[in-house]
């Protein structure tokens, strides 16, 4: 994805002084010149890596809001980054902020909620939930930092019961563009609140979120690998099956090529595979009756379906659980026929030779389709099925990865809909604004000019 800032904001020329700010900060403040800089800023997508004037690893809400007040005295630009999952901030004059040394949880047990702040992964709060029987609405891995997952908002494999991420958030503290420290929910401030679930970028850099738990300690659910070879079947299957299962279940089918990595199960190694994924929230028995017309649909290399802890969801998606080098696009369709299952055997099927690692669709729908209770700017809920296409610039064809991410994109375009924008990727800055009606897009630009008039913040589009 891509982050601009408006062309009247000016990066400064010549060296900074970083004296003042390295004595007022208790992190590290680092420049291209330090050792430790390529290390603060590594992320989990190891091909987009910024390389900004001045990185700040902040500990505390304070360090951020010093960090922001120099950037404004010095007319730097200002970017945030916690794990690297999400967009790279690009353009000379620009100081990132790294939020991962913020770690603080607090869990309120009888009030089912909790309190994060930015540097939070999924994986920490699931440890500190887990044992009161209590989960976030975590996405399909648990490496991922809540804080710009829920504010892109947050697509979770319980979602279609429980709907978006950002649909459960109380209250966001935040560093606004005058360096001051507020705390915004739907009462007060509710402009703000509204634009950052949803919008993310553009309107400060948030420093924790208060939100709500589901009483749910386990499902049932996991994924069963097929051969590739029986793609074709196995999609048009899913896509039957799929519409007709109700909202406390969710699913998703993915094209995967995988590595000869000797961590995988051998049957998986080296090899092209369609993978189903299946959750569901009620009795084990019922969600197998459910899964079984998809189990007879092409010859099964390996199944892990069953009953699992809601800490443990990683186990559905299995997505790779370290850094690795990608391009990513992904797009909203408002129905999949079997035009559109064809279309993307076409470009993306066992039998293309393609740098794509994956190409996978969710079904949506149930309670993602409509704000469960929380006024946000949350792109999406008019798509039925989402679809992802991630490519590895490494290899062979890695050079064609860019290409063949769009290809996937290009052909879905006859059923568009509104996408999601933590599935953007690499979509084009020109095409962003339109995953927003026209209303919600120049609300949420009215919203950052009145917060942010002189675009210090990076933003989309």
């Amino acid at each position: 994805m891509s982050i601009t800032t408006p062309e009247e904001h000016i990066p400064p020329a010549g060296p900074l002084d970083v004296t003042e700010l390295d004595a007022a900060v208790a992190g590290p403040v680092l420049t291209p010149d330090d050792a430790d800089y390529p290390t603060e800023l590594a992320g989990f997508n190891a091909a987009a890596t910024p390389a900004p004037a001045v990185v700040v690893g902040a500990t505390s809400p304070a360090d951020v809001a010093e960090a922001v007040r120099y950037a404004r005295a010095n007319g730097l630009r200002v970017g945030v980054r916690a794990t690297g999952h999400g967009p790279v901030i690009s353009g000379r004059g620009h100081l990132t902020i790294t939020t991962s040394r913020m770690t603080d949880i607090q869990v309120d047990a009888a009030a089912k909620t909790a309190r994060v702040a930015a540097g939070v992964r999924w994986r920490d709060l699931a440890a500190a939930t887990a044992p009161h029987g209590l989960t976030g609405l975590v996405g399909s891995s648990s490496s991922v930092g809540i804080v710009g997952y829920t504010l892109g908002g947050g697509l979770s494999p319980l979602g279609r019961q429980f709907g978006f991420a950002a649909d459960r958030v109380r209250r966001i503290e935040l560093v606004t563009a005058d360096g001051v420290i507020r705390t915004v929910d739907a009462g007060a401030g509710s402009d703000l609140f509204w634009a950052l679930l949803g919008g993310r970028d553009g309107c400060g850099i948030v420093t924790a979120i208060e939100l709500d738990l589901i009483d749910l300690a386990t499902i049932y659910g996991g994924g069963v690998f097929f051969a590739g070879d029986a793609a074709e079947q196995v999609l048009h299957a899913w896509r039957d099956w799929a519409p007709t299962l109700p909202d406390t279940a969710g699913s998703s089918v993915a094209i995967v090529r995988l590595p000869p990595d000797p961590n995988l199960p051998p049957p998986l190694q080296g090899q092209t595979v369609v993978h189903v994924r299946f959750t569901y929230t009620g009795d084990p028995a019922v969600g197998a009756q459910m899964l079984a017309p998809m189990m007879s649909a092409g010859p099964v290399l390996l199944s892990n379906v069953d009953v699992l802890p809601t800490a443990a969801l990683d186990a559905v998606h299995m997505d790779p659980p370290g850094p690795l080098p990608s391009v990513e696009r992904g797009c909203g369709i408002r129905d999949l026929p079997a035009e559109a299952v064809d279309a993307v055997l076409a470009v993306a099927g066992p039998q293309v030779a393609s740098p794509l690692a994956i190409v996978e669709i969710r079904l949506l729908g149930g309670a993602l389709a409509s704000p469960q209770g929380v006024p946000n700017a949350v792109t999406g809920r008019a798509a039925r099925y989402c679809v992802m296409a991630t490519g590895v610039p490494a290899g062979p064809l890695g050079d064609q990865a860019g290409a063949h991410v769009a290809a996937v994109n290009g052909a879905l375009s006859p059923w568009a809909s509104d996408g999601l924008l933590n599935f953007a990727g690499q979509t084009p800055a020109a095409e962003l604004s339109t995953l927003w009606t026209a209303a919600d897009w120049s609300r949420l630009e009215e919203i950052r000019r009145r917060h942010d008039p002189a675009g210090m913040f990076t933003r989309i589009g």
